[in-house]
């Protein structure tokens, strides 16, 4: 879990021909092993789940329900399938009003990872995409510290098929709060 936690605060930047778009990560959860029930990876190595079981840093992008892309970030050693779902992110709004006063909110909740694959132009094509290069999709560490208490953990979302492992606490989310506050706490890997 500890990469899952530290992904809040992070910010998902996308580069195509519409130009450079960027959101802070503020809801993730975590697929980690083969014994996971809710992890792609727990029927073990498949063409789809390929990907979960190499290098770190690495997207994977999956679609359901035949229409809707999810973008994950795999996190484990290689042939350790683990990886993080991009669940939710604040996309900073830069229009500005009359007068230079900010003619909406300051940002804009993109939530659910179909919404964000939509907005950021996600598809199967970033599937494979290695997120280290700085090129089309990536991450970005901008120096936020994050304080424990704004970070909420909850179970997972739509696995109840997996029984026990559906109850892992192992969706985070990014609360309100002040930006520049003492550094969260690492937790070890339930596995």
């Amino acid at each position: 879990m500890l990469v899952a936690r530290d992904l809040l605060g992070k910010h998902l930047v996308r580069s195509n021909e519409r130009g450079l778009l960027s959101g802070r990560i503020i809801e993730v959860e975590a697929y980690v092993g083969p014994k996971d029930r809710a992890s792609h990876a727990s029927r073990g190595r498949t063409k789809r789940t390929e990907v979960m079981f190499g290098p770190p840093g690495i997207a994977y992008v999956y679609l359901i329900y035949g229409m809707y892309h999810c973008f994950n970030v795999v996190t484990e050693r290689e042939d350790y399938p683990a990886a993080i779902l991009i669940r939710a992110v604040e996309v900073e709004n830069k229009s500005v009003g009359v007068g230079g006063a900010s003619a909406g909110p300051p940002s804009t909740l993109i939530d659910g990872p179909g919404r964000l694959c939509r907005h950021f132009a996600i598809s199967l094509e970033q599937n494979r995409h290695d997120l280290t290069l700085g090129e089309q999709l990536w991450l970005e560490d901008r120096g936020e510290l994050i304080a424990s208490s704004r970070i909420v953990a909850a179970p997972r979302i739509g696995v109840d098929y997996a029984g026990a492992w559906a109850e892992k606490l192992w969706r985070f989310r990014l609360f309100p709060g002040k930006r520049s506050e003492t550094k969260q706490r690492s937790v070890a890997v339930d596995r």
